[in-house]
């Protein structure tokens, strides 16, 4: 696996000229309404992580942003019509990215079970090849590893962008009045193919994936 994986990355770099686009998400509603979610669950499959919430929030960008819901191959852009966001998982001998179909017409609970389901066979090892071999835009956390403030992540291929996401961190902000106060700040990178999308259009939907997050009540409703 580690030297398919090695291959696949070294040719999405080979291939794809990726840029890089960074904000950062001040994450302290979201991770209130998560804490009154799970709160009110009682079945431990459907409690909510942050990375269900930045699977329905890229879902819900994407279907504005269609454009980076594509992938680049030969010299053919393919836009999907269907939006599955992919999770990159760490198992034994590499990385493997299980994906949740139909991603932006699917409610926060059930992503939270499909998500935790497809992670656990992940790493048991046992997902079927149609599990993972798919998706058209995929999603890296590693902020539940301790302080990873900030990196980027490699195109995963044929896709046009994945998002890399740090961990939660306590952080000085400056609000509106010119008071300062602690807030919970989140820092988010995509990675897109410069042969489907500008950085304008990465812009947009980053913005995009911020404002809901900002906003996670639009996570419920839409």
């Amino acid at each position: 696996m580690r030297q398919t994986i090695a291959r696949r990355m070294a040719e999405s770099h080979q291939q794809a000229p990726h840029f890089y686009v960074t904000t950062v998400v001040e994450m302290d509603a979201a991770l209130a309404l998560r804490k009154q979610i799970n709160e009110q669950v009682d079945d431990e499959a459907e409690k909510v992580s942050i990375t269900d919430m930045l699977v329905k929030a890229c879902a819900l960008a994407l279907r504005k942003h269609r454009g980076l819901n594509a992938s680049f191959a030969g010299t053919q852009l393919r836009v999907y019509k269907r939006i599955d966001i992919a999770i990159a998982v760490a198992v034994e001998n590499g990385l493997i990215t299980p994906y949740i179909v139909d991603a932006d017409h699917k409610p926060l609970g059930e992503i939270a079970r499909l998500s935790k389901d497809l992670i656990n066979r992940a790493r048991t090892g046992e997902l079927r090849p149609e599990e993972y071999q798919g998706g058209t835009f995929t999603i890296s956390n590693l902020g539940m590893y301790g302080l990873v403030e900030h990196f980027t992540a490699v195109i995963n291929p044929p896709q046009a962008a994945i998002l890399a996401v740090g961990s939660i961190i306590k952080e000085p902000v400056y609000r509106a009045d010119g008071e300062l106060a602690p807030s919970q700040r989140m820092r988010m990178t995509l990675s897109t193919d410069h042969r489907v999308a500008d950085g304008v259009a990465a812009a947009q939907f980053l913005a995009e994936v911020k404002h809901l997050l900002e906003h996670p009540m639009l996570l419920l409703v839409r």
